[in-house]
């Protein structure tokens, strides 16, 4: 930091905007902040009290929405994980990763669809590339400690594992999408193909009978900001929960079965509703910690979910969709960021930001510079948190060149997705049919305008093929095998 010149200082003497400027200096001589990302798997948008629900009770991530400010039009850059989590570590959309499907262990890949599909699944990037500079390697020449706890899920290789990609350390992350049991001792079993042996994959090995295991990533993070109290860090807090398999701790489980339900939005099951309240105790769990130890002035949480939740397991309300599929329900996710002395608290912001804003907004938030040429789809939100300005028009994309193999009741196939302005345009690519909604009138995507606005339609449509041309996008192929049933 510059000084201030000691002849000028003098000159001001006596002004009353003497104070304002050492207290500014001041300001700029404060420890950068800390963060903590809170990420919950597969968590749907109404899934927490403060987005709508009546069922599930999450007191502590309510607490943290009346302290900071929330999005209602947050998007997750996927619908499925490993391409959400890698635009949140790189700032890049799946598309121009080629990261665009949950990456498999083992170097498996949805190449062929047998006679079943007309297309094929196109290609995909299995390991996140090291030469991507994520956020946590962005922030570490900052002096920031840096660590991941929790399900990583981009990459199937050990050797993109995240101490390999600017993290100081790896708490219980591999290349698996889930835990095969929240139970210690957590046995991941995959196999490539049936038979093909099971392999078994410990999560986290040291772990004690009967531990749960969003408590053990809880106390790891705990942990993690008592050793860590003297210097910046960046936790990365990426739940297992609130995936399948859906097992929860039995006291809890009996508490919401003895509740009423919440048919109307779809919140009814139990089991579920006890998972979300074990991942609303570790909020409430890192943020005592964090006021404890004098640290919650001076520290960033941002809270999301990688994609929208299960159709199985929860309902969306009031989103059309699920995880699996493009409509909002699938990509919609909740978002708050509590920033303190910057952000409002109890605000509310609905202007669309999705997952690659994430990088940008943490470096302005330390004070370091941009890096345009890594975090290129990705814009800073301190304007709209801040509340002091508006950030840069823009369209937001999405590209998925697969089959998902998930989205109960309604998988998506391959296509490509824009929102522009209020209007959000689906391109299927196996029959080139167009989907046009109007989400300022028509939320819940119930009326397809694509054949009373074909003008608009097709320069949405002219937007997205421009886009993917820029963007260096693979796209699925003819499948010669395809038999049409």
């Amino acid at each position: 930091m510059s000084k201030i010149n000691a002849s000028f200082v003098q000159g001001l003497a006596g002004l009353s905007v003497l104070p304002l400027i050492l207290q500014g200096c001041e300001a700029k001589d404060q420890p950068r902040p800390n963060f903590v990302f809170f990420l919950v798997d597969d968590m749907g948008y109404s899934d927490v009290g403060c987005y709508g629900s009546d069922y599930y009770e999450t007191p502590n991530i309510d607490r943290l929405a009346s302290q900071g400010m929330s999005f209602t039009s947050a998007y997750a850059a996927s619908t499925l994980s490993s391409p959400t989590r890698s635009s949140i570590l790189t700032g890049k959309y799946p598309g121009r990763l080629h990261i665009t499907h949950a990456i498999p262990i083992q170097g498996y890949k949805r190449l062929g669809n047998g006679t079943a599909t007309p297309l094929k699944d196109a290609d995909y990037v299995m390991n996140l590339p090291l030469e991507e500079v994520t956020i946590a390697e962005a922030l570490k020449p900052a002096g920031y400690a840096t660590i991941s706890i929790g399900k990583w899920h981009v990459c199937t290789d050990e050797a993109y594992f995240p101490e390999y990609q600017g993290f100081d350390r790896n708490v219980g992350g591999n290349g698996h999408g889930n835990t095969a049991d929240y139970f210690y001792p957590y046995h991941n079993k995959w196999r490539m193909a049936p038979g093909f042996p099971w392999i078994e994959w410990n999560t986290l090995p040291d772990g004690k009978p009967g531990e749960y295991i969003t408590d053990r990533l809880t106390q790891e993070a705990v942990k993690f900001i008592e050793e860590n109290r003297d210097k910046p860090f960046f936790l990365y807090l990426p739940h297992y929960a609130v995936h399948t398999p859906i097992q929860a701790i039995d006291s809890l489980i009996r508490k919401f079965e003895a509740k009423p339900v919440d048919s109307i939005k779809g919140h009814t099951k139990a089991s579920y509703a006890a998972m979300i309240e074990s991942v609303d105790n570790s909020m409430g769990l890192i943020m005592n910690k964090l006021e404890e130890l004098g640290l919650a002035e001076n520290t960033i949480i941002i809270f999301t979910s990688d994609n929208g939740g299960h159709g199985r397991w929860t309902s969306n309300w009031p989103w059309r969709g699920n995880k699996g599929n493009f409509y909002e329900g699938g990509i919609r996710v909740p978002l708050i960021i509590k920033w303190p002395g910057k952000v409002k608290a109890g605000s509310v912001c609905d202007v669309p930001v999705i997952s690659t804003d994430y990088y940008p907004t943490m470096l302005q938030m330390a004070e370091l510079d941009l890096m345009p040429e890594q975090h290129m789809d990705g814009v800073s939100l301190l304007p709209l948190l801040k509340d002091n300005g508006s950030i840069p028009e823009r369209d937001l994309f999405w590209h998925f060149p697969n089959y998902t193999g998930t989205g109960h009741p309604d998988p998506s196939g391959p296509l490509s997705v824009i929102r522009h302005k209020d209007w959000k345009l689906i391109e299927n690519f196996e029959d080139e049919s167009l989907e046009l909604y109007d989400l300022k009138n028509d939320p819940k995507e119930t009326t397809n305008l694509a054949d009373k606005e074909p003008d608009l339609a097709g320069e949405l449509k002219e937007k997205l093929v421009k886009w993917r041309q820029e963007a260096g996008v693979q796209m699925p192929e003819v499948n010669p095998d395809y038999i049409k049933k």
